[in-house]
């Protein structure tokens, strides 16, 4: 069987730049500039390893967000050692959350935030 790896997640953001100072900001993300043939520059980050691409969504050409739970792709999801003092310096910051630390089972506690344009981000600290 073909073996599959991670290549990255695409973001779409009527704001590319200001979302991923978002991401910078909030999450630590480090934010990577990329000149385009057509001169204007290409926005990614590095968020914990995994490439993010952030694409300019098209006035009249991009849908809203649907409210949870939904079909598709509903969230992703960042292990965290310490989820109380993350969630903690998150919501200083201002982030919204949907879900305060709920322990999922036993060993396992959760938190989701929101990020721009309604992306879901669920905090995970195992063990």
């Amino acid at each position: 069987m073909t073996k599959f790896n991670w290549e990255h997640i695409h973001l779409r953001s009527p704001d590319p730049e200001a979302t991923a100072e978002w991401y910078q900001d909030k999450l630590g993300a480090e934010i990577i500039r990329s000149p385009m043939a057509d001169g204007s520059t290409r926005i990614d980050l590095n968020l914990a390893g995994q490439k993010v691409f952030i694409a300019k969504a098209q006035p009249g050409k991009a849908a809203e967000a649907p409210s949870s739970p939904y079909f598709g792709l509903d969230h992703f999801g960042l292990t965290v050692s310490d989820i109380r003092s993350a969630v903690a310096e998150l919501k200083a910051k201002g982030v919204a959350f949907t879900m305060d630390v709920t322990t999922n089972r036993p060993g396992v506690q959760i938190a989701f935030l929101t990020a721009p344009q309604n992306v879901s981000i669920e905090l995970i600290q195992r063990g």
